[in-house]
């Protein structure tokens, strides 16, 4: 089955190995990177955007999105995690291809129309371009076929304060906005991002069998890794923002469950994205709350052999 996706990213280095996954795919058809904030400023990710499209061969938009949150003071970003330059301080030499005028929420509109129907947005960072895209044209959910989204934190507690995920934290009142849109949401937060950890010998693999895509994502990731195995016995990092394209891929890697979804906007517990399973309240505060579908297990193992697959092709 082939699959058009917009993919929202602010690359990052997770956001990388899943922009060239989705573009080494044949069922996947890129039709454009959306950037927003969040793991770097919004220039800089539209900028590393390019520079990953160049480095893969790939013609396709590249648009600039939200700079901000929606409500509250500019992010202060993730370098602790990616590096100054979003790709683990390689000093990669980027490259000089030019943005698509359009913003990333008028890309999306405009795709959404061209397109009635057809397309998933794959929304790997915060969530302000779907929000101010539903502002541009209120009837998008009836015109976009689904929303797969990295971000939240289900049942598993969060990664930035207890309760939130970093993407969903970013900017939670658009997040908030999104999910209670009328579309099909599906949702691939920490209940299974970290539950699949990969070691320094799978980057190893990954330069080995793709020196030109995979060795990019190998040498990034060395800052991510020392990240990740701080206060830890083994190296690892987590490539979260793969997840929803394997799963548009291979449904059958994932266990999703359904339930009425609430983000929170008060201060303490700011971007928890909290799930009403089915017969667990009869509260019409969560009922009246839109259902989405929410990733709790992967198969590890076939879920790594699907990357190393694709790599390698």
């Amino acid at each position: 089955m082939s699959h058009k996706i917009i993919l929202d990213t602010d690359p990052g280095i997770d956001d990388a190995m899943a922009i060239f996954f989705a573009f080494q795919r044949p069922e996947i058809e890129v039709l454009g990177l959306t950037t927003v904030y969040g793991n770097v400023p919004v220039e800089m990710a539209a900028k590393n955007a390019i520079t990953l499209c160049d480095l893969a061969g790939k013609d396709i938009p590249v648009c600039k999105g939200v700079a901000r949150p929606w409500v509250g003071p500019e992010s202060t970003y993730a370098h602790f995690v990616h590096g100054d330059d979003g790709f683990g301080n390689i000093n990669f030499p980027p490259a000089k291809g030019q943005l698509d005028p359009r913003s990333s929420a008028q890309f999306i509109v405009d795709m959404a129309r061209k397109y009635p129907g057809e397309i998933t947005i794959v929304a790997i960072g915060p969530l302000g371009n779907l929000a101010l895209a539903l502002r541009l044209e209120p009837e998008l959910p009836k015109l976009i076929k689904a929303v797969s989204i990295m971000g939240g934190a289900a049942f598993v507690r969060g990664n930035v304060t207890p309760v939130a995920e970093a993407n969903i934290w970013n900017d939670a009142y658009a997040a908030e906005i999104v999910f209670d849109a009328d579309w099909e949401l599906n949702m691939f937060g920490l209940d299974v991002t970290n539950s699949c950890p990969f070691t320094p010998d799978f980057l190893t693999t990954l330069k080995d069998i793709n020196p030109k895509l995979g060795g990019f994502v190998h040498d990034a990731a060395q800052f991510y890794v020392e990240f990740y195995s701080q206060n830890r016995d083994d190296d690892v990092c987590f490539f979260h923002d793969a997840m929803p394209i394997a799963h548009l891929i291979d449904p059958s890697l994932f266990e999703l469950q359904t339930g009425h979804a609430r983000v929170s906007t008060d201060p303490l517990n700011i971007g928890q994205t909290s799930i009403a399973l089915p017969n667990t309240t009869a509260s019409p505060d969560w009922l009246d709350a839109q259902q989405i579908n929410v990733a709790t297990k992967v198969n590890n193992q076939r879920l790594t052999q699907l990357y190393l697959d694709t790599y390698s092709s």
